[in-house]
């Protein structure tokens, strides 16, 4: 694996910060790789500005910062509107699909929506979200395994609330794979619809 930069961002609140860390310790821990984490959160904390760089890599990683992400997870427009600018050519862009509007994109990013929030209410507890996109991430990027990252989440989470969690993971991963098989026409064509 070549390196590979990730951020996620959105308001506080939303388990941005953990859920760049499920990923970092995924990578790092149970696959055996190396992986950085950074991150960033307005003094408002709930419901200001957040964000976290995860850098992975098969080889020691000489800086730990984001320069330009191959993956962004947003789950606000405030963080759309802040970092999309920055994502690579044939990027990945990964989205709250209810509370992100995409405009103004290079032609190259592969975009994939996701209602997380929606996700995390069927299963009972909206802050779940965060996990509900980890697992989406995980379908459509492939960069980390499903497993990997499942025994990251338990690693990471509150005992009490660990089957919730991996419930999330795996409603994110199954909605995940469900949009990666879909052909690309059927989803410009349901896309259409919708405006």
């Amino acid at each position: 694996m070549q390196l590979t930069e990730i951020r996620t961002a959105g308001f506080g609140g939303q388990g941005v910060i953990l859920s760049a860390m499920i990923i970092g310790k995924a990578a790092s821990i149970y696959e055996d790789r190396h992986a950085t984490l950074t991150q960033s959160f307005g003094p408002e904390a709930r419901g200001g500005a957040s964000s976290a760089q995860v850098v992975l890599s098969d080889r020691p990683i000489a800086y730990p910062y984001v320069t330009a992400p191959d993956v962004l997870i947003v789950m606000s427009q405030e963080a759309y509107t802040r970092f999309a600018p920055e994502l690579k050519d044939n990027g990945i862009l990964i989205v709250e699909e209810d509370l992100v509007r995409i405009s103004q994109l290079k032609p190259t990013v592969r975009v994939y929506g996701v209602p997380a929030t929606r996700l995390a209410e069927e299963l009972g507890r909206r802050m779940v979200l965060n996990v509900v996109m980890v697992g989406f991430f995980a379908a459509v990027t492939g960069l980390v395994s499903p497993d990997a990252l499942r025994r990251a989440v338990v690693d990471s989470v509150p005992p009490a609330t660990r089957d919730l969690n991996l419930r999330a993971f795996d409603k994110g991963y199954e909605y995940g794979l469900a949009k990666v098989s879909t052909p690309v026409e059927e989803t410009e064509q349901a896309s259409m619809e919708l405006e």
